[in-house]
């Protein structure tokens, strides 16, 4: 064999030696490939056994919030309260603060923690919340309730619209929960309900409001659930004419609740096809004895009860044949929780 053959073979016998080394190598690579996939398999498994753990079992009021629409309020209001110039960001400037939350109104249910959030994201501020929508803040006169923190001339342009929404939202939810302890301790079946008195531009977190404080929101708007009132019936001529001529439009998707003067209105409805009947203005003695009567006529029928309730009589329109009791007070009228954000000293 001559030198060139010798040196053919070595060749040979070298490259054969680096492919095994490069095979083994490769399958060594995709042996620990695939135990990582399985050990991030395995992970994540783990991780969302952890996290089911860790949900809270009660239904969470907030995730019935589209975020887009939380995010058009706060730009709206933002544009609102700041539509140009801010000369006092120029005293402030761009230093990084904190600023604490503070509720002064002991016994007060928080809501509207997610609008908060909202409007200081926003302008590139983060919270950091120590309560939650739906827990009691208190017993304290003065307590901590979230921390804001980010650039002080933007945390300052976030400040009013947003302690104007989380006061009003949790004095709402605040009364609604009152109310609601209220039919609880009486043992009523029904629902406290808010209503369509809602601030202009703040339905969204009114509505929300109402849900944190465990009261039913009634309807959202004239799209949802039909209610005829007097001036439709009277446009119309009679609250059958009203009740088929609104029928024919929405169908079997909605219920159609007719306003009722007297328990013969009532009857009227129901014959009609009405789902619920509102005894407006009833005194409650007149309303237990029409309510009851309707029941044993019409047992399907909803009925409700509005006009007139307030939260010191309340309980008087409890019966077990009343269904809904609906109160414009909770959004008209309703006192607001007192919040102050107050940004803290630089530590010399």
């Amino acid at each position: 064999m001559n030198i060139l053959s010798v040196s053919r073979v070595c060749w040979y016998v070298t490259m054969e030696n680096h492919w095994n080394i490069y095979s083994m190598a490769a399958l060594s690579s995709l042996s620990h490939w695939s135990i990582s996939v399985r050990h991030l398999e395995e992970k994540k498994k783990k991780s969302a056994v952890k996290l089911k753990r860790m949900l809270p079992s009660k239904h969470i009021p907030a995730h019935s919030i589209p975020p887009h629409a939380v995010t058009r309020l706060a730009k709206a209001w933002l544009a609102e309260d700041t539509p140009n110039f801010d000369p006092a960001g120029v005293c402030v400037g761009f230093q990084e603060v904190e600023a604490r939350l503070l509720c002064k109104s002991p016994q007060s249910i928080l809501a509207g923690s997610p609008f908060f959030t909202a409007v200081f994201t926003e302008v590139g501020c983060t919270v950091d919340w120590i309560y939650q929508d739906g827990d009691e803040i208190g017993p304290d006169t003065v307590t901590l309730t979230a921390v804001v923190r980010g650039p002080a001339r933007c945390l300052l342009l976030g400040e009013r619209p947003a302690l104007n929404c989380i006061a009003r939202a949790s004095g709402i939810a605040t009364r609604c929960s009152q109310l609601r302890k209220m039919a609880t301790a009486r043992g009523w079946h029904g629902e406290v309900a808010g209503t369509r008195k809602t601030t202009p531009g703040f339905r969204l977190v009114e509505k929300y409001a109402m849900l944190v404080g465990a009261v039913s929101m009634h309807r959202q708007d004239l799209s949802g659930m039909v209610m005829l009132k007097d001036n439709h019936v009277w446009a119309s001529g009679s609250i059958t004419e009203a009740v088929k001529g609104t029928r024919s439009v929405c169908g079997f998707s909605s219920k159609i609740e007719v306003e009722c003067r007297s328990t013969e209105e009532a009857v009227e409805a129901a014959e009609a096809g009405a789902d619920i009947v509102m005894l407006d203005n009833f005194q409650p003695q007149a309303l237990h004895l029409a309510a009851g009567a309707l029941k044993q006529e019409f047992q399907a029928l909803l009925i409700e009860a509005s006009g007139g309730v307030t939260p010191e009589n309340l309980a008087e329109y409890f019966s077990p044949c009343v269904d809904i009791i609906s109160m414009g007070c909770i959004t008209q009228g309703c006192p607001v929780v007192d919040f102050s954000l107050k940004v803290q000293k630089p530590v010399s």
